[in-house]
């Protein structure tokens, strides 16, 4: 039997941002084209670059698959799935597979048609150090020292604005105090691919920023230079996929001049796909004709392959569009570089629903609808990342008839859950706080229409949308796509890209942000050496669409409704001491139970004490909070209560005003004149607005219906001499009234008119 080599490893350590990475190759995955753990602290990662030996014929494509596999192992967890074991990615993991395989494709070579298979996985995760910008090193590192023919290396970075400092890779803890949470990969020479939520951060930050990432991932890049030259594989050669050189020059003769036509005579873009389709269509015939000669005069001639004709076609079309562009500054619709397509906004479309909003720019169209819900239906996450649920969520759908085409419906592919995130990322500063609007929030973004920048058009919608639902977001956000095409020398940056602009374009680059600054960003760069002036072109011209779209959108709505729909459901939040938590819960659940089935609400508690009570109208859910705050509340002197007379007597009446606990109204406090019988006025189950005046040593309580009539302050009670004990506050305003009469909340009752912050709940 033969020996088994033992395996030699080599482990090579860098800094960067003032913390180790330790990259080790040569223990784990022998038979791969290239392995490499990597390690901050305690996160680690493996990665796996494969290649296939054989081409898959017929692709027009480079066959590139990067997964990102998070094991709860990692985190010393066991899934939450029925069959206890990972099942689909999360959406965590397939977004760092995005972020892998948007930094390493623009670095394979034209025309690659092997396979070629990445795999990460999370092996430890301390839920301190980020892994996303570890996956992209090890990625890089596994591909260089395979057989795999590639142009890199790249690496990541991660900046945080921590307390007004660029910080480079802050720790997840550190980041929670952050305003920027920007991700960059790039090369030695330039950055690649952009990744970023912020809060309102300015231009000239971002760009700094941006450099400082770059500059940042420097040592990285050259310490796997150096792993590439000591134990690098020998790269495989492949079999480059291009056309004949005598069919490209053919067919380019043949067209040249119809393009240039087509190009400049038509702007809409149905016009140009029907000319198009009909010069394809003769150029097709000819060829077809053509090879039918050939083989008639001889079977084993060779062919001009109608595929080919096609793609060089496609190509002339594209040089064309190009060279108008950068030459010209003259765009297939007609526009200039800083053009926007014409903008629509509307609210209000769709009935029942609790908001909606249609956003359009030119012919792509985006409609979005928000839910409104409980905490209970916020989204649990079942993952490596520090949070267990959401209660914002963006969905984004993008349907085939948005395209005018078909094809099944089978869930999200990761483009959709890469938009919908996106979108989620802009709208995200701007959500209000949870104990501001205690509300579970889903918005979906329905493409209707596409042709360009689909994921920028949501957060349009979805400003629209959640304004009109009376979500009190911030500030409104709007977003924009920019693109880039360099000939040479020649570079135009292209404000509003549409589909064909995104097609044959070096960039695409989506800003979105309110008025005062961006709130998210994503960059790919097809081409290496963009110059720093023209990221900061940009932006700037970014900035400028942006301004004009919040314009447009703010005609539709200028701020948050003040109210909510009629079919939202209502919520409130009671803040109460956690230790109190069980008097609302009650034995076995009873209490909470018999609240929710009285007044019928929902109601969910938090471990830190706050009470969210939902219901399906304003008053059911205040007097449902009224219930929940006696259960917690301790009386106060000087505060104002409304109670339930429990028992009549010649001196007085007793009043219950919290749950389970009494005070005694004497006879000469229970109005501002003398009653002449107690038992003729009151009766039992009468309810009164009392104020607490006095709570002796014993815990007996003295209450006042007269202080509560007058709208006395509590001072003023003592003032009068009614033998009341110190404490209390100043309660002030008009409390006058109770149940029997009219007024506010600040000075009435039940009974009568008035409204919420003044009272008649039944009315509300």
């Amino acid at each position: 039997m033969a020996e088994i080599a033992a395996n030699t490893v080599h482990t090579y350590t860098v800094m960067m941002g003032g913390k180790e990475i330790t990259i080790e190759t040569g223990k784990l995955a022998m038979q791969a084209g290239g392995a490499v753990t990597i390690r901050v602290g305690d996160t680690m990662l493996f990665c796996s670059a494969t290649m296939s030996r054989n081409v898959r014929e017929g692709l027009d494509f480079f066959p590139l698959s990067v997964d990102y596999e998070e094991k709860l192992y990692a985190g010393g967890r066991i899934p939450g799935s029925f069959g206890r074991r990972e099942a689909r990615p999360s959406d965590r993991a397939i977004l760092i597979s995005r972020v892998i395989d948007r930094t390493l494709r623009p670095l394979f070579p034209n025309g690659m048609r092997n396979e070629v298979q990445i795999i990460l996985t999370s092996f430890s995760h301390d839920q301190e150090h980020q892994d996303d910008m570890l996956g992209i090193i090890a990625a890089s590192t596994a591909i260089l020292i395979s057989d795999i023919p590639w142009n890199g290396p790249v690496a990541g970075s991660r900046i945080g604005l921590i307390d007004g400092e660029l910080v480079v890779n802050p720790t997840i803890s550190a980041m929670l105090d952050s305003s920027l949470d920007l991700r960059v990969s790039g090369t030695v020479d330039s950055i690649n691919m952009v990744e970023c939520s912020a809060n309102e951060v300015d231009e000239e930050t971002m760009l700094r920023a941006m450099k400082l990432a770059h500059e940042s991932m420097q040592p990285v890049l050259e310490l796997q230079n150096q792993i590439r030259e000591e134990i690098g594989k020998e790269k495989t050669e492949y079999v480059e996929a291009k056309i004949a050189e005598e069919v490209v020059s053919e067919v380019s003769q043949r067209v040249q001049d119809d393009v240039k036509r087509i190009t400049a005579e038509t702007t809409d873009r149905h016009d140009r796909k029907v000319a198009m389709s009909e010069l394809e269509a003769a150029v097709i015939a000819e060829y077809e004709e053509k090879n039918a000669a050939s083989l008639a005069a001889d079977p084993m001639a060779a062919v001009t392959s109608i595929k080919d004709v096609k793609a060089v076609i496609n190509n002339v079309l594209k040089a064309e569009t190009r060279r108008r562009i950068v030459e010209e500054g003259i765009r297939p619709d007609g526009r200039d570089t800083r053009t926007i397509r014409e903008l629509s906004a509307e609210i209000d479309l769709i009935p029942r629903v609790h908001g909606s909003g249609l956003f359009q720019r030119g012919m792509t169209q985006v409609l979005t609808i928000a839910t409104l819900g409980t905490p209970r239906d916020s989204q649990m996450l079942d993952g490596l990342g520090n949070n267990d649920n959401k209660r914002y969520m963006h969905h984004y759908n993008f349907p085939p008839y948005s395209t005018g085409e078909t094809w099944f419906l089978r869930g999200p592919k990761r483009r959709e859950i890469g938009h919908g995130t996106l979108a989620e990322y802009a709208l995200l500063p701007m959500i209000p706080d949870e104990k501001d609007f205690p509300y579970t929030i889903r918005l979906v973004s329905e493409v209707m229409s596409s042709n360009g920048s689909t994921s920028m058009a949501s957060v349009c919608g979805s400003t629209l949308s959640l304004m009109d639902a009376g979500v009190p977001i911030k500030n409104p956000v709007a977003g924009i796509a920019m693109g880039l095409i360099k000939e040479g020398d020649g570079v135009a940056v292209l404000t509003d890209i549409q589909g064909l602009e995104d097609h044959i374009g070096d960039m695409d680059f989506k800003v979105a942000g309110t008025a005062n600054g961006i709130t998210a960003l994503q960059m790919d760069i097809k081409i290496s050496g963009l110059p720093d002036e023209v990221m900061e072109q940009a932006l700037a011209q970014a900035h400028e669409a942006r301004q004009q779209i919040l314009a447009v959108m703010q005609t539709a709505i200028a701020e948050p409704r003040a109210d909510l729909k009629d079919d939202a459901p209502r919520m409130v939040t009671v803040k109460i001491d956690p230790e109190k938590i069980g008097n609302i819960i009650g034995p076995g659940g009873k209490t909470v139970r018999g609240i929710q089935d009285a007044h019928k609400v929902k109601i969910d508690i938090s471990e830190e004490g706050l009470v969210f009570i939902a219901g399906a109208d304003g008053p059911s859910v205040y007097l449902a909070q009224d219930k929940v705050r006696g259960l917690t509340e301790e009386a106060e002197r000087g505060q104002v209560y409304t109670g339930k007379i429990t028992r009549v007597e010649g001196y007085g009446v007793f009043v219950e005003f919290l749950p389970g606990k009494e005070g005694l109204v004497h006879v000469s406090q229970l109005a501002d004149y003398r009653i002449p019988s107690v038992e003729a006025e009151f009766s039992i189950d009468d309810e009164i607005m009392v104020m607490v005046t006095d709570i002796d040593n014993q815990g007996r309580v003295r209450l006042s219906r007269q202080a509560v009539l007058e709208g006395w302050t509590i001072e003023e009670a003592r003032e009068k001499d009614m033998g009341i004990g110190s404490g209390g506050g100043s309660r002030g305003g008009n409390r006058g009234g109770d149940r029997r009469g009219g007024g506010n909340r600040g000075g009435g009752d039940r009974r009568g008119g008035g409204n919420r912050s003044g009272g008649n709940r039944r009315n509300d």
